[in-house]
């Protein structure tokens, strides 16, 4: 019977370690030889800081682009949810973000307009992979479709 009991107590416990959210927080530097970037006009950004608690997760971007720096903020809630964050030139830019079944991924689906050139749509999969945090980035509009892989050394 203690046998029995000892089984299920692991059983149980393995189960609620495994339903714990991935926490991606940390201050993150991009691994330019490790990442998979776009040939022409990466928008990847050079260094990121994740807050994860909660239900929240905030996401700062430090990027560069034709000699020019700049710093995107964005807000996301863990909930599926949509989240509504500043764009470019006064848009707004919609999100959602939702775990994968397992809890080691998340998806944040991000639509904002383009102004005549209609919208675009990226699509960011976060993950770990050991030390490492995993951003594949897929984006659509009507100038064409991109794929990137980033991956980003713990600082």
């Amino acid at each position: 019977m203690s046998k029995i009991l000892f089984l299920l107590a692991a059983l149980f416990i393995s189960s609620m370690v495994s339903a714990q959210d991935t926490n991606f927080s940390g201050n993150w530097k991009l691994n330019s030889s490790k990442s998979k970037l776009a040939d022409q006009y990466s928008m990847a950004p050079k260094d990121i800081l994740v807050t994860q608690a909660g239900n929240d997760l905030k996401v700062e971007r430090h990027s560069s682009f034709q000699g020019n720096d700049f710093t995107i903020n964005d807000q996301f809630t863990l909930d599926g949810k949509e989240c509504i964050n500043p764009g470019w030139q006064d848009s707004k830019k919609k999100s959602t973000a939702i775990w994968a079944d397992d809890k080691l991924s998340l998806k944040i689906t991000t639509k904002f307009p383009m102004g005549d050139s209609g919208e675009m749509t990226i699509v960011e999969v976060y993950k770990m992979d050991g030390g490492n945090l995993v951003i594949e980035t897929n984006s659509s509009s009507s100038y064409g479709e991109r794929a990137e892989t980033l991956i980003f050394d713990k600082q």
